[in-house]
């Protein structure tokens, strides 16, 4: 088996893992990217299968994906408030910090697992780090003001003793978000203190996100060379 197969099949293990966590009758966030994407598959085969939820998707692929298989889509306007969410992540730590948003879809992300009652983090064991920041940290901004943001970041960057470039996602085209936003990947090498960082960037104006996911997500499904494992709360 190819490196790259084993890795889609652990995906598809955290994710088969994490339909557990699915009730009938469920209001459930379906997060983005290649591990979540695994999961929507299944989800929609049990859809096929019979299985009553509605669901609301944390980015406009995802909901295509969902629409595709003949789930059940509805809007945080219908249903502000979600069951459960179960969604990917880039990095996680062993306190279930996460980096997330290297999809690009980091806002909707949030907005999502924050109307959720509990959210589930799947992932091959490649995610599971001891300190956030090796994968850069993608914060979505406005494109109005961009350099004057960019300084703002980098200083306050700079004032928590981190250092990394910081990289418009897509230059000289930039990437644009489902929100119509720019992302900044700042590549900070270790992250010391996530809650202080977060804290520093919410604050700028400007900075409409960032991918730091603290106090998110409750349960982390990880797959490996061993099986898989869960962190935190199993059920």
């Amino acid at each position: 088996m190819t490196a790259a197969a084993d890795k889609d099949r652990r995906k598809q293990a955290a994710a088969r893992r994490a339909l557990e966590l699915v009730r009938p009758g469920m209001n459930l966030g379906l997060g983005s990217g290649t591990t979540a994407r695994e999961f929507v598959d299944l989800v929609g085969e049990e859809v096929k299968r019979g299985l009553k939820i509605v669901c609301v998707g944390t980015s406009k692929a995802t909901e295509e994906q969902a629409r595709s298989l003949g789930i059940p889509l509805a809007t945080l306007d219908e249903i502000p408030e979600l069951d459960l969410t179960v969604d990917g992540a880039d990095e996680i730590d062993p306190e279930l910090r996460l980096i997330k948003g290297g999809g690009g879809a980091l806002l909707r992300e949030k907005i999502v697992a924050a109307a959720s009652k509990r959210m589930a983090v799947i992932a091959d064991s490649s995610k599971l780090v001891q300190r956030l920041g090796a994968f850069p940290l993608p914060v979505e901004v406005v494109p109005f003001g961009l350099a004057a943001t960019r300084r703002h970041i980098e200083q306050a960057i700079a004032d928590l003793g981190l250092a990394g470039p910081l990289r418009l996602r897509g230059e000289p085209k930039p990437f644009v978000t489902d929100g119509g936003h720019y992302i900044l990947d700042c590549s900070l090498g270790a992250i010391e203190e996530p809650e202080r960082l977060g804290e520093a960037l919410s604050t700028i104006p400007g900075v409409v996100e960032h991918g730091l996911f603290v106090g998110f997500a409750r349960t982390a499904i990880v797959a490996g060379a061993e099986g898989v494992q869960v962190l935190g709360d199993p059920h």
